[in-house]
């Protein structure tokens, strides 16, 4: 008995329950390729510098941070600035020195003025409300993948969950969708055709059709086009979501994957942060010592500290070299924020096999893996997404108008399957 029909049966309902989330997920990753690019359109007053001369020490500014609001913990430090552009320091929820209870800020980047040290501004990233034109492009993104689903039971991960489980579903689909593509048995005249004659008409768009054979064409024929890189999309985005819950352990059992410093760690909760007892500076002093011991020629960029793992991170790359630039990403040093010994690293393309797989899964769902030509695909990818979403509800639609009123005729104990 063939699977055809209840394979068809399977994606048209697969799609269905997918349909909405893949709207949403491609509209809004089709916007936040450019995220930096269109942040610095709509927030000039805060990415761009307005004071000319020598730029003040990174490290310094971040401690006239730090002792504006002792209770705030500065994250991330940009150690240059791009020519003409501010700095975009990190902070989150600290301690109070007096009291020592966990204080939350209403903020959790603060943009300085890298020549004369002024404060241009500061922002939520990632808040839901309200939208404003500085939160605009990384509403967008959270939304991407999470749907800003609020935290519930203590448990702020639902919305990634969620949009991970819909991106397993749409990967399973992927192959599913390709096998409905293939031609059927071979029947009457149809036995005197070739494999490829039989299957040619599905990767094409018919001229002169009408409105539903040409959706039915788009929806088919893009799908068999871009395949692969629909694959790549929707496979990278269960990899990511679901990391640390299935990917991570998955891939453990079945090759030879380099555990991170953050993967051997537990994390602590948000509201208990854990206080560095080294500071940035003797971090990073160490980072470019043993950067030059490797060889390593690129400048230490950028640093972190996450309170949630008692970690911190020096990424080597030119100023502005962290975002859009072809590749995996630029190598870390990670370091323990209790005595600042070296715990691990992150090399680009180095490891074993499993380990450039893993690096891999972010550029290839961004696209920043190939570039800007990657990122213009990706962008591309996601109004095809939305698209193919679109016409499959418009199929399910069509076909279900022909179902009813195939009942009507024939009563109700008409075998489903064969309407289907």
């Amino acid at each position: 008995m063939s699977l055809r029909p209840y394979l068809g049966v399977l994606h048209r309902w697969v799609g269905l329950v997918i349909a909405g989330f893949l709207i949403v997920s491609g509209l809004t990753g089709a916007v936040i390729s450019w995220d930096h690019e269109l942040d610095e359109v709509l927030n000039a007053d805060l990415t761009k510098a307005r004071a000319a001369g020598p730029a003040i020490p990174s490290l310094q500014l971040a401690a006239a941070l730090q002792a504006k609001d002792p209770a705030i913990l500065v994250t991330f430090v940009p150690l240059a600035a791009e020519p003409g552009h501010s700095l975009a320091f990190g902070v989150e929820g600290g301690r109070d020195p007096k009291t020592r209870r966990y204080v939350a800020p209403r903020y959790n980047q603060v943009f300085v003025d890298p020549a004369d040290g002024a404060e241009l501004g500061r922002r939520e990233w990632g808040a839901a409300w309200p939208i404003t034109k500085e939160t605009f492009v990384s509403f967008l993104y959270v939304l991407h993948y999470s749907l800003h689903t609020p935290a519930m039971w203590g448990i702020d991960r639902w919305g990634v969950w969620l949009m991970g489980g819909i991106a397993l579903l749409w990967t399973l689909d992927c192959f599913v969708g390709f096998y409905l593509t293939l031609p059927a048995g071979k029947a009457g005249a149809a036995k005197r055709k070739s494999f490829w004659a039989r299957w040619k008409p599905a990767w094409t768009i018919k001229r002169g059709a009408g409105a539903y054979r040409i959706n039915f064409d788009i929806h088919r024929a893009f799908g068999l086009w871009l395949w692969g890189v629909l694959f790549t999309v929707a496979f990278t985005a269960f990899s990511l979501n679901l990391y640390s819950e299935v990917f991570f352990p998955v891939m453990s059992k079945v090759s030879q994957v380099t555990p991170s410093p953050f993967d051997a760690r537990k994390p602590h909760a948000a509201t208990d942060p854990i206080l560095p007892k080294v500071g940035y500076a003797q971090v990073i002093a160490r980072a470019q010592a043993e950067a030059t011991r490797r060889g390593w020629t690129a400048p230490a960029g950028s640093a972190f500290y996450s309170p949630e793992y008692g970690l911190y991170g020096v990424a080597f790359h030119a100023p502005g070299g962290d975002h859009g630039a072809a590749g995996v990403g630029p190598p870390y040093l990670y370091f323990d924020g209790g005595d600042g010994r070296l715990v691990g690293d992150r090399q680009p393309w180095r490891g074993t096999a499993a380990d450039i797989f893993v690096q891999a899964q972010f550029p290839l769902h961004s696209g920043r893996i190939l570039g800007l030509p990657g990122r213009i695909l990706i962008s591309a990818m996601g109004l095809v997404v939305a698209a193919l979403s679109v016409t499959g509800v418009v199929i399910w639609l069509r076909k279900r108008r022909a179902r009813v009123l195939r009942r009507r005729r024939t009563g109700p104990l008409e075998p489903r399957l064969a309407a289907e």
